[in-house]
């Protein structure tokens, strides 16, 4: 899909060095290649990005999985654009070729979360065509490096 001066696609596992090179205002932290190159490598992990002159300056991530009583999901973790790139419709085009890639792998269900204070990635996952899960969840986290 290309936007204007912006191409939007998923990334193939030979693509590492593209992440390598990624505009650091899109992650959390710095892009670890050994992180990297585990996730792209993992058939279950996919992620499209935003070009912009060849740049990463955008990406959505996900995973899909399968439980013993359930068909593949789809479990979009992120998506980010760098300042300098957004108001652009990136993250919707990138969420929606997530979205199809999903399709594509068989996935009948496709979920995301975010805070409630999120308004702006709130706003784009109504626009993209997602529903608020009335049946809103409580979430934990397990520092899983403090004994236990």
């Amino acid at each position: 899909m290309t936007h204007a001066d912006y191409t939007v696609r998923m990334l193939a596992a030979n693509e590492v060095a593209l992440l390598m090179e990624a505009d650091p205002a899109i992650f959390d932290h710095p892009v670890s290649l050994r992180f990297t190159k585990e996730f792209l490598g993992d058939p279950r992990h996919h992620i499209a990005v935003a070009l912009a002159d060849g740049r990463v300056v955008g990406s959505a991530t996900a995973t899909h999985y399968v439980h013993p009583d359930q068909p593949p999901t789809l479990f979009i973790i992120e998506v980010a654009v760098s300042p300098d790139h957004q108001q652009r419709g990136l993250a919707k085009a990138m969420l929606q070729t997530l979205i199809a890639r999903g399709r594509d792998l068989g996935c009948t269900n496709a979920w995301v979360g975010t805070e409630k204070t999120n308004t702006a990635a709130q706003a784009l996952y109504a626009a993209a065509g997602g529903s608020l899960d009335p049946d809103a969840f409580v979430t934990y986290s397990f520092d899983l490096q403090r004994p236990g």
